[in-house]
């Protein structure tokens, strides 16, 4: 398949399930509840089996250690222009917090960033987004959904709170990463047969946007000005620009690099709607900065980076 069919094939499981969920939304009855069984489908049953088949005869390297960091780092320098961003926004409690989760979490994972990875870069770029992706767990986990509760009224996390995240079936995807690596070393070959990654990948990012289309509301720009202009500004040009900066002066593995550099580019998390609406927060406001920052990125960024990708990876 050529880069450019490729590349029209994303754009197309990107946007025609987005309409077709705007569409289809009046049709059902509770969208949000609809929403929520399409994305625990497309994350136990779909992304372990993507996780294992790509990390199971995935090289690994000392380079490889940079990754996950890389990822920390992306999401913290997006926290921190986003607090920046704050005297201008001049939006407190529950708006600003919203704004700062938005301007933190990217889209890393398979339905962006990891495709993309996999898109520009081939299996080897999938796998190793997805080593770059370790960081995502303890992060959201370990600070992001304190910090909302906190932003909440709602008390911190518990132990209690701690075991229901490792039996709760949407960390399969943690789990099968852990098996895949067990399986990488243990040096069990990796089975002779045609998987379908590629079909995989893009039903994943159908059914993902599908969900997004069916819980979608509007964009509500005019309520929000300066949080989109400022939010494109933070990851569209800032983080993308440090990220490119820094590679250019630790100089890892052109492999790594490249996956790093297309990771930084990447727009608004869904994750960012979710702590929104888990914890009480500007729900409007996230989903709106998400799709907009998320449409910018497709029709605007994503051409650049493929137009450019012999020069920016």
């Amino acid at each position: 398949m050529t880069p450019f069919l490729k590349f029209v094939l994303f754009q197309t499981a990107v946007l025609v399930p987005f309409i077709t969920g705007c569409l289809l939304r009046k049709k059902f009855s509770a969208a949000e509840a609809a929403t929520r069984k399409i994305l625990n489908a497309n994350i136990i049953l779909i992304e372990p089996l993507i996780i294992i088949w790509c990390i199971w005869e995935l090289r690994f390297s000392p380079g490889l250690a940079l990754l996950p960091a890389a990822g920390l780092y992306l999401v913290l320098l997006g926290l921190i222009t986003g607090m920046a961003c704050g005297p201008v926004i001049q939006a407190s409690g529950m708006r600003k917090q919203t704004f700062l989760v938005s301007a933190s979490l990217a889209n890393h994972g398979f339905t962006m960033g990891g495709f993309l990875c996999y898109f520009f870069l081939g299996e080897k770029g999938l796998g190793l987004s997805i080593i770059l992706v370790l960081y995502f767990i303890p992060y959201v986990y370990g600070f992001i959904f304190p910090a909302a509760r906190k932003a909440s009224g709602r008390p911190g996390v518990s132990e209690s709170y701690l075991k229901n995240i490792i039996s709760d079936p949407r960390s399969l995807p943690l789990f099968a990463l852990i098996l895949a690596v067990l399986l990488n070393v243990s040096g069990l070959k990796r089975p002779a047969v045609a998987f379908p990654v590629e079909a995989l990948l893009l039903l994943s990012i159908a059914l993902y946007y599908l969900s997004l289309g069916i819980n979608f509301n509007g964009l509500a720009v005019r309520a929000y000005p300066k949080e989109h202009l400022l939010l494109a500004v933070v990851k569209f040009i800032i983080v993308p620009l440090a990220t490119f900066l820094l590679l250019k002066l630790i100089g890892p593995p052109a492999d790594v690099a490249a996956v790093i550099m297309i990771q930084s580019f990447m727009p608004a998390a869904i994750f960012s709607v979710v702590v929104s609406v888990l914890f009480n927060l500007d729900a409007k406001l996230a989903s709106s900065l998400f799709v907009l920052n998320t449409l910018v990125f497709l029709l605007v960024i994503l051409p650049v980076m493929f137009i450019g990708r012999e020069w920016l990876f």
